[in-house]
């Protein structure tokens, strides 16, 4: 059988919600790197999970950004948000990748504030996307 809309974006959402778990695991315990990483993955995954909430059946990208657009096609409130979640995008591949990176590597460049403030983007995308999907 197949899942209604709201049912496929609150499974999308349940998975990001145990991804931000994880993130804010990592912000604390100095996974610094992989907690931005998946900070960026929150957004994304949550994203996703409010385009197939409205009825979209193919959902493609990793941006932040890109995302927040064509979510702003059913509320435009996205296209604002943006400004301040896009920047999530700059952890998708130098968070794992040392040539990613001018120089050194990922697990030595990322700071406990970077990941904080990361894992707190990711939070805000979470709660609204949640709020959209399954009311105040």
């Amino acid at each position: 059988m197949r899942r209604t809309p709201r049912d496929e974006g609150s499974r999308w959402l349940a998975q990001a919600e145990e991804d931000h778990r994880w993130a804010d695991h990592l912000a604390r315990e100095g996974g610094y790197h992989l907690a931005c990483f998946l900070a960026q993955q929150v957004a994304e995954k949550a994203l996703k999970a409010f385009l197939y909430a409205q009825g979209r059946e193919i959902v493609i990208g990793h941006s932040v950004q890109r995302l927040c657009g064509a979510a702003g096609e059913f509320n435009e409130g996205f296209v604002q948000w943006s400004r301040r979640w896009s920047i999530l995008d700059g952890y998708y591949i130098p968070t794992r990748y040392p040539n990613g990176l001018p120089d050194g590597i990922p697990a030595d460049v990322y700071t406990r504030e970077a990941a904080e403030g990361a894992v707190a983007l990711a939070r805000e995308v979470l709660d609204r996307v949640a709020e959209l999907i399954r009311g105040p």
